[in-house]
């Protein structure tokens, strides 16, 4: 279910690849109306919205289905009727109810559009100028975007705290500078894809001067390589998604890019251009919540769907009253 798979489709399809459990109750293909009871909190005094029938829509996977939730909460709470088509299938049909306008609003990822759907094939390093140079390409796609988040749902290679408290690694250099030390410690899991794609383990040994020896690298599922890591025994490192609930869970450290070789999946909302024309106070309502969006906050919040099973839509409208960016009516 994890989102990079569509040929650098960006972790952010983050969520293509995740292996946390269908979510069959989250926004029916069809739609289904959003009937909860919200008021203003911080946002929406005044419900600027009133009278607006808005779709948000988003991904099937844990993280963006919380995105399109609290998206969707905060225009109920501002007036709108909304109707909740989140949990659709796969980036493409998200993408394209958006374009079409068979949707409003959702979380979209400035590294999978970049790449996934504007075709460009080298992503920009700088956070602000690739999301600048997604805004201005997607204009002509009718889509508008407003300003990003922090939340960057990216690759990373992980390790257990307890194995890191031996070799104390915060970087990939220093993984590579490992790796020439001594070449056996460095183990490290990965999906079949990642091992073999020049946007994934090919290209970043490249990127740090490393060549691992083909049996340090185990090839598994998404899902297990976890598991693995956190065991410490059959691999050191472990390919994870830096958004991922379960590095928390199950006590990881992630290693910084610092060379920058990753690209960038960093969320912002992608909206409808004729919406956004026709309703620009959504800017008001969405921006307090875009800054508010960070990588660790979206490790707790995709922990309690993935790791604890609470259902997303509860989770996004937890964390929105906790913000005291809605009320319950």
């Amino acid at each position: 279910m994890r989102r990079r798979l569509i040929r650098f489709a960006g972790p952010v399809l983050a969520g293509a690849l995740l292996s946390g459990p269908l979510l069959s109750g989250c926004g029916l293909k069809s739609g289904s109306p959003l009937v909860d009871d919200v008021v203003p909190g911080r946002l929406g005094i005044g419900r600027p919205l009133k009278g607006a029938s808005l779709t948000v829509t988003s991904k099937n996977f844990s993280e963006n289905i919380i995105l399109g939730e609290m998206i969707g909460l905060i225009f109920k709470a501002a007036g709108a009727e909304v109707l909740d088509r989140t949990n659709l299938p796969g980036s493409i049909s998200a993408r394209e109810a958006i374009v079409k306008g068979d949707a409003d609003a959702m979380y979209e990822y400035t590294g999978t559009a970049w790449i996934t759907y504007l075709g460009n094939a080298k992503p920009v390093q700088n956070p602000q100028k690739q999301w600048e140079a997604v805004r201005n390409a997607d204009v002509a796609h009718g889509v508008t975007w407003l300003p990003k988040s922090t939340l960057n749902n990216t690759y990373s290679l992980g390790i257990s705290q307890a194995n890191n408290k031996k070799y104390k690694l915060r970087t990939l250099s220093q993984v590579a500078a490992l790796a020439k030390k001594n070449p056996s410690a460095v183990t490290i899991c990965v999906e079949n894809e990642f091992a073999a794609r020049d946007d994934g383990l090919v290209g970043m040994e490249k990127a740090y001067g490393m060549k691992l020896p083909a049996g340090n690298i185990k090839k598994m599922d998404a899902g297990i390589i976890y598991t693995q890591v956190s065991k410490g025994g059959s691999c050191l490192l472990g390919e994870v998604y830096t958004t991922d609930g379960r590095i928390k869970a199950m006590h990881l450290d992630t290693l910084d890019d610092d060379k920058h070789f990753f690209p960038i999946y960093d969320a912002a909302p992608a909206l409808h251009t004729a919406t956004f024309k026709k309703h620009p106070e959504i800017a008001q309502l969405l921006d307090p919540l875009s800054k508010r969006l960070t990588t660790p906050l979206a490790q707790e919040l995709n922990a309690q769907v993935d790791v604890a099973g609470r259902d997303p839509h509860d989770v996004a409208k937890d964390w929105l009253i906790k913000a005291g960016f809605i009320k319950a009516g």
